[in-house]
């Protein structure tokens, strides 16, 4: 018997529209379903693979801002996409705690408006032993991010922070 992936997870929020309107709006994120009367929505990524990914779910009882869980991440499929995040991210004001690489993968840690952190990474297909976090420039082209990420590999070291 093994868990074989996570299947989905969700959020207390206070308001929802908002919340819905953040992870649609800015991630993408479809609705799949939802009900006013309960105040839940549920949402997907890829709703032809799976119904909902992640759900949003009014009664948050904790303070904004108030640690809750360490994060959510979203996987994207290329470099491009991790940029293009970035811009957008600066273009709305969103508050970013930075841009990384984890030698394993590329990412950017930002703030929903709760203040829950998310991530959008992209995974590259090598073993690092983590934790292993070093901030990257993301306004470089793509091929010197790619050499600035293996630099900081070569480098060592996890220079890794907590989060506080």
């Amino acid at each position: 018997m093994a868990i074989v992936e996570l299947g989905h997870t969700g959020l207390w929020v206070n308001d929802l529209g908002v919340m819905k309107e953040f992870y649609t709006g800015l991630l993408g994120l479809r609705v799949t379903d939802e009900d006013e009367e309960f105040g839940i929505v549920f949402l997907s990524a890829r709703p032809e693979v799976e119904h909902h990914e992640f759900v949003l779910q009014k009664g948050r009882t904790a303070a904004i801002g108030e640690k809750m869980q360490h994060q959510i991440s979203w996987r994207v499929e290329s470099l491009e996409d991790i940029i293009g995040f970035h811009e957008r991210f600066r273009e709305l004001g969103i508050e970013v705690q930075q841009e990384v690489t984890h030698g394993n993968a590329f990412g950017i840690y930002f703030f929903d408006p709760e203040g829950n952190r998310n991530e959008v990474y992209l995974r590259i297909d090598r073993d690092v032993r983590q934790p292993f976090r070093k901030t990257l420039n993301l306004d470089l082209p793509v091929d010197q991010i790619y050499a600035e990420a293996e630099r900081l590999l070569a480098d060592g070291g996890p220079d890794y922070q907590p989060v506080s």
